[in-house]
């Protein structure tokens, strides 16, 4: 009967330390009924799209800085070859192709990118753009196995003149602008298509670059827009930036602070993305970098907040 006694005792206090452990690793969140499984994916896959992107864009960057020449140092990114022997007519096409790890090894990349400038035209002049089009470019984050492949075109044009190299150094800061439409194709076969609206200023110098990036896109009575499209289910989408987002380079351009919103109108659903929050669901002090983003979401006439890790 003791020995009964002792068993039950145990067996409780083991389902008791389950609880705890258990409850510890449950995201904080406050809600009334209602599913927000739907802003959760969305939000999940703009991020990762956007983790995508900007570490194109510093590729591309990194060889525009050469003025297209791929023997430049600074200019062929990591596990990549860089080739611009291609020139049809008044365009000269330089070719990056992707076979490999990312500089930090947190991404696997494989495909291609080719960027279309007109022959005489200097990257570093203000107003000088490029079309880039991405050709069955696959990005795999390494530590989760989940990969985005991305095709379709793109305009950037160098706004305020200058190289990214010059930033902190001759210049304060280099405003870049892009736009145009890519489609995006997940691991579990679903697709969606986005277009892509962002400004993008780096201030900071070289080798701690800061990234603020703002939307300029516009479809209907929606403004601000930095990408719009639809989602996964074929559900049309509108996120418009509303407080600038800040990206460090010394947090791997994580975002660090800045609001997004993000609409669904044929679901009567949508959330508002605020980033800058540390683990414990804490907004970040002292230049830490950041973990989470809260995420405010409504869907019909339920609500509620969640926070969710950045990878």
């Amino acid at each position: 009967m003791k020995s009964k006694k002792i068993f039950q005792f145990g067996f409780l206090l083991f389902a008791a330390s389950l609880l705890v452990i258990t409850g510890c690793k449950k995201e904080n969140t406050t809600t009334t009924n209602g599913d927000s499984s739907s802003v959760q994916e969305l939000s999940q896959d703009e991020n990762n799209m956007q983790k995508c992107n900007d570490e194109i864009d510093n590729d591309i960057n990194k060889v525009m800085n050469g003025n297209g020449q791929e023997k430049s140092t600074m200019g062929i990114p990591c596990n990549a070859t860089v080739d611009s022997s291609t020139v049809v007519n008044d365009t000269i096409t330089l070719y990056i192709t992707y076979n490999g790890h990312n500089c930090n090894n947190k991404l696997f990349r494989t495909g291609q990118v080719e960027i279309k400038k007109k022959t005489g035209t200097h990257w570093y002049q203000a107003g000088a753009t490029v079309t880039v089009v991405y050709k069955n470019l696959k990005i795999t984050r390494v530590a989760t196995g989940k990969s985005i492949t991305m095709n379709g075109t793109k305009i950037h044009e160098n706004v305020s003149g200058g190289l990214l190299f010059m930033v902190g150094t001759y210049i304060n800061s280099l405003v870049n602008k892009e736009w145009g439409a890519l489609s995006c194709t997940f691991d579990d076969g679903t697709a969606k298509v986005w277009n892509v609206a962002r400004q993008i200023t780096y201030t900071g110098s070289l080798g701690a670059f800061v990234m603020t990036i703002d939307g300029f896109g516009t479809s209907g009575n929606y403004q601000n827009l930095v990408m719009w499209g639809t989602t996964r289910n074929g559900k049309v989408f509108y996120d418009q930036i509303q407080v600038s987002l800040i990206l460090k380079e010394a947090c791997d351009f994580d975002p660090c602070s800045g609001v997004k919103v993000i609409t669904m109108p044929e679901n009567n659903s949508g959330a508002t993305l605020t980033f800058g929050y540390d683990s414990n669901n804490q907004l970040i002090t002292n230049g830490d970098c950041p973990s989470k983003y809260k995420v405010d979401w409504y869907h019909g006439s339920a609500s509620g907040t969640i926070y969710l890790w950045l990878r």
